[in-house]
């Protein structure tokens, strides 16, 4: 089975950009800045040429006002451009933590 060279590197970049989204603030400024050039790079290497030009501009926000809040509202930026790169079958949602429904009278059956 043969599989496309470029859905390959969206996928790894895309698994780059949520592997920091959900680690919110739990990685070093310096890490995430190594991890953001490696995600620039990659993109200017395959020409994607949106998730380059917003690598850049947060390394860039990163370097005046450090990790903060505007880290998240890039890597969802980025996600979106990834995304939009890519066969909509092949993008899957971030998950969402299900709540259980249960409430007065109700049983849990095997």
């Amino acid at each position: 089975m043969r599989h496309d060279p470029m859905l390959v590197i969206l996928a790894d970049l895309l698994c780059r950009v949520d592997g920091l989204a959900g680690e919110r603030g739990h990685v070093s400024v310096a890490r995430l800045r190594d991890e953001i050039d490696q995600i620039r790079h990659i993109a200017r290497a395959f020409h994607l040429d949106t998730v380059e030009c917003l690598a850049s501009t947060l390394q860039s926000a990163l370097s005046l006002q450090g990790a903060g809040p505007v880290v998240m509202s890039y890597l969802d930026l980025m996600r979106d451009a990834l995304a939009a790169e890519m066969p909509e079958a092949d993008v899957i949602p971030m998950p969402m933590a299900a709540r259980p429904m249960a409430g007065p009278g109700s049983h849990l059956t095997a």
